[in-house]
């Protein structure tokens, strides 16, 4: 709803075109609505009064007809289920019960519903302007209180038309005006956008340096939301915001403990503050998906194991641990016990750093309990501090680039003032303030009830979704001819009842099991499907929202089957559809359900599912398929057919054992030589060359080898790539094989150049 709408009234009543003395007395208080500017919608009946509950988002005020379907208890009953979904989904809206006088004590109508409406009227007691000045009252009175903090301050800026004597110089979107080009782009994106545009100099917005006025109001209202002692915004995304913690937490000379399945943006932090990393390594299946840190990697003894095998701690202030960052949820969906994590590495660092990028909205509901940062009951002033960086514009509601801080203080607190100098040495002096405002409307959208509904709504989806892919693979998946193939999905095979304790297989599961019990989506010790070995139980859960589809050819051991087709062609068939996946593997596929997904995207990619599967199993000419392949490399691919190519990649990474050298060299530590910050200087002084693949035997990096995505490092700056016939450079000749042999479906590898199809990585200079 835009704030600058104007305000708009639903009336559930049918009676309104009856012409009764209720009816007539209903179009009097309409007219008089929709001549104080108002917009006016009716429902007249039970059925539609249900669908218009769920578009709350649009009404300011709802006026609702105790007796609607008639004088009964039934219909009684219906009304009352109806207030109550309004309440579920928004318990601020104002609603207006409409029912006979109060000495008339109307039938059925129980304190219960009293307490949930806002006013009891009787159309017949009041003249049509007085009700009609009610409601207006009511819608406007919500409308104020319902926008957060700094939008509210934003808007009522914004609707002030001052002249503009500061930066921003295009003054409103004036300058754009002046020229062809700048008037287009001013009508693209609309005057609000440049109006609301504005200078860190407007003081009656506050500053995000000094965290002051409005900005700073917004900042408190999210720590409130998010369950923190503090939060900070961050309109550079979370690379930024986990630099801000290494800089308000760490120093040179620091032991940091850092998850090695961490953002290169940690990577970079650690350069800035000469700190000294000490690696924990998460697990990998079969598939080559990411799996949590086991836990006797976080014991006191382990780390201290791990530190005295750092040679670099030998150059540290202390060889004692400052701080630990570890990646949760993963970028497959896994999400540790935030608890259990903060229990074992809290015995031996005072700060624990959750990089939260892509669950930002765990807290809203109980199927993540226990497994984030900033937990309700959590607070312990005797255990570590806990910082959770979070990327809001990911899976929230927010503008890209906008980002949290939350900080829960513990033994060793942050101060605010010395925090802040960090936080300051990463902020801009002119942030965006459209992207803040995203950020306290996403912390607005998230309070209350509506936070549980709107992710419900997610998980509620991607259950759906998940047994609709599995029904599928059930009926035609079962391979007895060439055609009887489907996609699988990385997901509990089955699941346990937990008031029968039956096991029950996840197509056959009822919803609200999936949706409400943790247990149906922990990696349980034993169970094949999650492929994770020696975990402890309830120690990790996949996130439901994060859907791998798994493109047939991995057998249950690992090993590639005869029969097969790579995630790159199904990635590639569905962006010529325009459905664009978040990430891919060699044999996987990873789609994210965002609070903006809906029935129809979902219904949508099964469709193209089917299609795909289609011109498979017609053996269709890939000039049908992608036209643009053929035009670019016709010599490879013209007269080949979709099977053929699919074999021809699966045999490709069967031959070259790509999986198992994937997941080899990801487990592999390598060998550190220099700091990060002595590869930087070397790198910017320039002492460093260009070396190929196949020549990097036992050399040095001077910048990370981070393969897209998600952008894990392979090998990280100062670090020796190991032996010529190692699994890490013979993983990486596998890729450049690959990219030469199958053009157009080339892998992104940062700190890779490739140079006529070579693969070349900055190493440094030998003496």
């Amino acid at each position: 709803m835009n704030p600058e709408e104007k305000l708009t009234i639903a009336i559930i009543d049918d009676a309104i075109h009856t012409e009764t003395p209720h009816g007539r007395t209903m179009k009097r208080i309409i007219q008089k609505l929709e001549e104080s500017g108002l917009v006016v919608g009716d429902v007249g009946s039970l059925t539609d009064a249900r669908a218009a509950a769920a578009q709350l988002p649009g009404i300011d005020c709802i006026l609702i007809n105790w007796d609607l379907g008639g004088d009964s208890q039934q219909n009684h009953e219906s009304t009352t289920k109806i207030i109550h979904e309004i309440r579920r989904r928004n318990d601020e809206l104002p609603i207006f019960l409409l029912a006979e006088p109060a000495s008339q004590a109307p039938s059925g109508l129980t304190v219960e519903i009293i307490k949930e409406i806002n006013e009891y009227v009787y159309a017949m007691d009041d003249t049509p302007d007085f009700l009609a000045g009610r409601i207006t009252a009511a819608a406007r009175r919500y409308r104020e209180q319902m926008l957060s903090p700094f939008f509210s301050e934003l808007i009522k800026f914004s609707r002030d038309f001052e002249y503009s004597w500061h930066t921003p110089g295009h003054a409103g979107g004036t300058a754009f005006r002046k020229t062809p080009v700048g008037r287009a782009f001013h009508t693209f994106f609309g005057e609000q956008l440049f109006r609301s545009d504005l200078s860190i100099s407007v003081d009656e917005l506050g500053s995000l340096l000094d965290h002051s006025g409005p900005i700073g109001k917004a900042e408190k209202y999210a720590a409130k939301v998010f369950g923190a002692d503090k939060t900070y915004f961050v309109t550079n995304g979370t690379s930024t915001a986990n630099k801000i913690v290494f800089f308000g937490a760490v120093t040179e000379g620091d032991v940091v403990l850092v998850d090695r399945n961490c953002h290169k943006s940690a990577e970079h932090a650690l350069t800035m503050t000469h700190s000294v990393p000490v690696y924990l390594i998460p697990s990998r299946n079969r598939y080559g998906i990411i799996g949590p840190i086991h836990p006797d990697q976080l014991t006191p003894d382990a780390i201290s194991k791990k530190v005295q095998a750092c040679p670099f701690t030998k150059y540290a202030d202390s060889d004692h641990p400052v701080h630990a960052i570890i990646t949760n949820s993963t970028y497959d969906g896994l999400c540790y016990h935030a608890a259990r994590v903060e229990h074992l590495l809290g015995q031996t660092v005072d700060r624990i750093h959750f990089d939260e990028a892509w669950y930002g909205y765990a807290r809203f509901n109980p199927l993540y309990r226990d497994r984030f940062a900033m937990r309700n009951g959590a607070k312990d002033s005797n255990g570590p501090t806990v910082f959770a960086t979070q990327s809001t514009h990911k899976l929230l509601a927010a503008l890209s680039q906008a980002s949290m801080v939350h900080v829960r203080n513990g033994r060793v607190p942050i101060e605010h003032s010395r925090f802040n100098e960090g936080f300051m040495m990463h902020t801009s002096t002119s942030p965006l303030y459209t992207i803040i405002a995203s950020l306290d409307v996403s912390a607005k959208m998230m309070d209350g009830p509506s936070g549980k509904i709107l992710t419900d709504e997610c998980i509620e989806e991607a259950i759906r979704f998940r047994r609709t892919m599995a029904r599928i693979n059930r009926e035609i998946g079962h391979r007895e001819t060439p055609s009887d193939w489907w996609f699988g999905m990385w997901q509990p095979d089955a699941v346990t009842d937990p008031k029968s304790g039956k096991r029950i297989s996840f197509t056959d599961a009822p919803l609200e099991i999936l949706r409400d019990n943790p247990s149906c989506w922990v990696l349980h010790p034993g169970e094949n499907w999650h492929g994770f070995e020696g975990l402890e139980d309830d120690y990790c859960m996949l996130d439901p929202i994060k859907v791998t589809i798994l493109t047939p050819g991995v057998a249950d051991d690992g090993r590639l089957e005869p029969f097969g087709i790579p995630a790159a062609l199904v990635v590639k068939f569905l962006d010529t559809r325009g459905i664009i996946n978040e990430k891919s593997g060699d044999y996987s596929i990873l789609f994210l359900f965002s609070v903006g997904i809906t029935k129809g995207k979902w219904g949508t990619l099964i469709t193209e599912l089917f299609e795909f599967k289609r011109l498979y199993d017609e053996n269709t000419l890939l000039e049908e398929i992608f036209p643009d392949l053929i035009e670019s490399y016709p010599d490879r691919y013209s007269g080949m057919t979709l099977p053929e190519l699919a074999e021809e990649m699966h045999a490709f990474k069967r031959d070259h054992r790509m999986l198992e050298t994937l997941s080899q060299a990801f487990s592999l530590l390598p060998e550190p030589v220099i700091t990060f910050a002595d590869a930087y200087k070397r790198l910017v002084r320039g002492t460093v060359e260009q070396v190929p693949v196949e020549k990097m035997g036992g050399r040095v990096v001077a910048t990370g080898v981070v393969p897209y995505p998600p952008g894990i490092p392979l090998l990280l700056p100062g670090e020796r790539a190991g032996d010529q016939n190692g699994p890490i450079l013979e993983y990486l000749k596998g890729l450049q094989d690959f990219d030469s042999r199958f053009p157009g479906f080339n892998h992104d590898t940062h700190g890779v150049e490739v140079v006529n199809g070579q693969y070349l990585v900055s190493c440094i200079k030998e003496e």
